[in-house]
């Protein structure tokens, strides 16, 4: 008997083949090769974050659990036992003499170089922002300071504010005023640190304000020219608002660097005369290393992480609301 094979329809592009069909190989479920991608996606992720990752655990987050760790001992530098104390190192910093006068010291020096950095820096961008001759010399030669060792400028200054020989009492002699004992009368070796640290972080805060001022619209500018608007109102109107996210960006990191200042008061003052500017993160070096007492630097170093915690937290909470991203 013949048999007569009946044609088969002609499949639609684009369309796959039934399972169990012999046109062609098994295809892979749309679920199984979402989860195939995420596996690839996963991997890709531990690969190139995982090195970061651990190097964070070994040299930030080890060392940060071990430090509380040693803030509940009483043990000294070199000794080969510890005795745990729990609390007893934060009661004897919270009840220390001294404790009242370096928050008050860390308080000051970081109000004065913070909101000065801010102000000097924006009124320096805006210098620098204007189309004049040799600007780019200007803006390299401004942010020179910030890449220099803060050790070395603070040793440069120190020669700077010699009370006899030093440049900046040969410039005070020019207007008749006699150069103040910047080494020992209170309050000038706190000025003095104060002086050399916004010198050197300047560039830094104007060189963020200038992009920040290059990237302001030139249109709205105008167009407040326009309404007839002046340079102040213009700026007070139109670019410090939009200016918002750097100041923010800036505030917080001015803010965490000179709570850990260290470098340029060691090379100037050690801390004194007499403790008058020995802030927290000095006190801590003071502590641990000139004092032997690692377990109560330990409590110190804890109680300032802690506050940067704390008020890196409010900034982010509170002053982002008024931050004005275009």
């Amino acid at each position: 008997m013949t048999t007569i094979a009946t044609p088969r329809a002609p499949e639609e592009p684009g369309t796959r083949p039934t399972r169990g069909s012999a046109a062609g190989p098994r295809s892979l479920r749309p679920g199984r090769l979402g989860a195939r991608r995420r596996r690839t996606a996963l991997l890709w992720a531990v690969l190139l974050a995982g090195p970061n990752l651990a190097l964070l655990l070994v040299f930030v987050y080890r060392p940060l659990v071990e430090s509380l760790y040693l803030s509940t001992l009483q043990w000294n530098l070199g000794s080969p036992t510890a005795r745990f104390v729990g609390l007893g190192n934060y009661v004897e910093w919270f009840t220390a003499p001294t404790t009242g006068r370096i928050v008050t010291t860390t308080v000051v020096f970081t109000v004065a170089t913070v909101g000065g950095a801010l102000v000097l820096g924006l009124g320096l961008a805006l210098l620098l922002d204007r189309r004049l001759r040799g600007r780019g010399l200007a803006r390299t030669v401004a942010f020179a300071p910030y890449v220099l060792s803060g050790f070395a400028v603070g040793i440069l200054w120190l020669f700077m504010f010699d009370p006899r020989y030093g440049l900046v009492q040969e410039l005070l002699g020019w207007f008749g005023v006699a150069s103040p004992q910047w080494y020992t009368g209170r309050p000038w070796p706190l000025v003095m640190v104060i002086v050399v640290y916004l010198w050197k972080n300047l560039g830094y805060v104007a060189l963020i304000y200038l992009a920040g001022l290059q990237a302001v619209p030139q249109d709205l500018k105008d167009a407040a020219a326009l309404d007839g608007a002046s340079a102040a109102r213009t700026l007070r109107s139109v670019v410090l608002p939009l200016l918002t996210p750097t100041t923010f960006f800036l505030l917080v990191t001015m803010l965490l660097s000179s709570l850990q200042s260290f470098d340029i008061i060691k090379a100037m003052t050690q801390g004194g005369p007499l403790g008058s500017t020995t802030t927290l993160m000095y006190s801590i070096y003071v502590e641990s290393f000139v004092n032997g007492r690692a377990g109560y630097a330990s409590a110190v170093a804890t109680i300032l992480f802690l506050v940067l915690l704390a008020v890196t937290a409010v900034q982010l909470q509170f002053v982002q609301r008024k931050v004005h991203y275009a």
